[in-house]
């Protein structure tokens, strides 16, 4: 009988240019806290310090040579620390986070995009992730998280998609290179505008080492009822002022039932609009806190009823004094060019905390969904949350250094339909599982979820490590018929051979 294996071959990545990245050494990708990866499903992506190698395994593409990106940063911008694809269609760029609170974006020809402040620290993580549960941009929210020590920071994909295609555009203009030579070297890497974002405080626990938002969550729910009772008590002003105030009083006479009237009106057009601001769940695990969840709000410092509250009063003159001067003031100010200063916290309320001291969290994925996440501490322990419920579902011990990434795999799927040639796998046919990567045992575990049983073990090298493609930005929005799972795959450092976990089991 032949020997059943569950890994597939892809190819290799060994190049003399893994020298500048410290190969050579047993371990050297494991071993290494300032070595960073990226994978995309035809390149990988390897940082150290000042240097970025893109790889491909595909001997056979041309376009698979390397590609190496040599960062000019200074020590006010610090070192690379974080590494993520961003992936738009056909637009393929790496975005790269530095120890001192920099975003880079660079395209694969060592073209820098973008160049931004964030906030003071280092960026510990950057995470490409999205959810849509219909085709509506309500129920949707693809972003990039930036997390920091207590901070985490969101841009939406959408801001992010059309700076690339603005620099997309002038890229293929005819003007480009006159243009690239008038360029002020300052202002290298913002030449495409600056990245509107929202930023939290999230250290009422402790300072984090790894953070994701899960995705859109209701408003508190007093906020609703408040919000319910204020704009009720406008409209039934509204109502019984223009049931007992002629028209033509109400825009030719300016006495007191007329402006209370216009201020009625104005209330009530801004409450409809507050009631279209997002909240999200973001999930945090560090040292003082194994996880803490938090409600992030799009309003900087205020709550829904806060906002509501300081509309529906009325204005005073010197409100509008100052206002007037405050629009002057901006309007004096915005010719010269102003210095980046830090982007004021938005609302953070804490939602939940687990404190298991002397157990520390240590890494965090998310599943497709966002709905589980998978959670190592430093004591060889794994969580399964559920971030909808904010309850720990499931626990692993005895993993100590492990990594943790979902997977989707064909389970049970032995039907005569299943078998056939002309038979082509949809979503509901897979599975979610959890594959666990335990160094130390040098195993690979693979468990269905949520509270399904361990469906393989794999047998891998000592310094291997499992990587997993970038999310791709719009990937929910393609039909169920061209459906590509959701895959894990296993690099092995020191021989650079790169396989895939199959996705099934016969």
């Amino acid at each position: 009988m032949a020997r059943r294996t569950h890994l597939t071959e892809l190819g290799c990545i060994a190049c003399d240019e893994l020298a500048d990245l410290g190969a050579g050494k047993e371990g050297w990708l494991v071993e290494s806290p300032s070595l960073f990866s990226a994978l995309d499903t035809h390149s990988l992506a390897l940082a150290v310090r000042s240097f970025v190698l893109i790889l491909g395994w595909n001997d056979d593409d041309p376009s698979s040579r390397p590609i190496k990106i040599r960062p000019s940063l200074s020590q006010i911008e610090g070192q690379i620390s974080a590494i993520e694809w961003l992936i738009f269609d056909d637009l393929r760029v790496l975005a790269l986070g530095t120890s001192k609170g920099y975003l880079l974006i660079y395209s694969l020809g060592a073209d820098l995009i973008l160049k931004q402040m964030i906030h003071p620290g280092p960026i510990l993580r950057l995470r490409a992730h999205g959810t849509k549960s219909g085709l509506t941009q309500d129920t949707s929210s693809e972003e990039i998280c930036v997390v920091m020590p207590g901070v985490i920071a969101r841009f939406d994909g959408s801001d992010i998609q059309s700076l690339l295609q603005r620099w997309s555009q002038e890229t293929r203009s005819q003007f480009w290179d006159q243009r690239l030579q008038k360029r002020d070297p300052e202002d290298l890497g913002n030449s495409y505008g600056r990245l509107p974002y929202q930023l939290w405080d999230v250290s009422k626990y402790g300072s984090c080492a790894d953070a994701a938002i899960t995705g859109i969550m209701p408003p508190p729910l007093l906020e609703l009822q408040v919000f319910y009772l204020v704009l009720h008590y406008c409209l039934s002003v509204v109502h019984s002022a223009l049931s007992s105030t002629v028209a033509g009083d109400l825009f030719n006479d300016c006495n007191e039932n007329s402006l209370k009237l216009f201020w009625y009106l104005n209330s009530a057009t801004f409450i409809v609009g507050q009631s279209n601001q997002r909240y999200y769940c973001a999930v945090t695990i560090g040292e003082d806190a194994v996880i803490s969840a938090f409600r992030l709000s799009e309003d900087r410092s205020r709550s829904l009823v806060g906002a509501i509250l300081s509309k529906v009063v009325p204005v005073t003159f010197s409100t509008l004094a100052s206002f007037s001067k405050m629009i002057w003031r901006s309007e004096q100010s915005s010719t010269r060019k102003s210095d980046v200063k830090p982007q004021p916290f938005a609302r953070a309320s804490p939602l939940t905390c687990l404190k298991d001291h002397p157990r520390k969290g240590e890494k965090l994925t998310l599943s497709p969904s966002g709905t589980l996440a998978a959670i190592t501490d430093s004591l060889g322990r794994i969580l399964l949350l559920d971030t909808q419920a904010l309850v720990v579902v499931r626990l692993w011990k005895g993993y100590r250094d492990a990594c943790c990434l979902f997977m989707e795999m064909l389970v049970n799927r032995d039907t005569a339909s299943s078998s056939s040639a002309y038979y082509e796998n949809s979503k509901s046919d897979y599975c979610l599982c959890l594959a666990i990567h335990a160094p130390r045992k040098g195993i690979v575990e693979v468990w269905q979820m949520r509270i399904g049983p361990r469906l393989l073990t794999v047998q891998c090298a000592k310094g291997s490590k499992i990587l997993q493609p970038t999310y791709r930005f719009g990937s929910s929005l393609i039909s169920t018929s061209s459906y590509v799972p959701l895959e894990v795959f296993l690099l092995n450092g020191d021989s650079g051979q790169l396989s895939v976990l199959n996705r099934s089991l016969n």
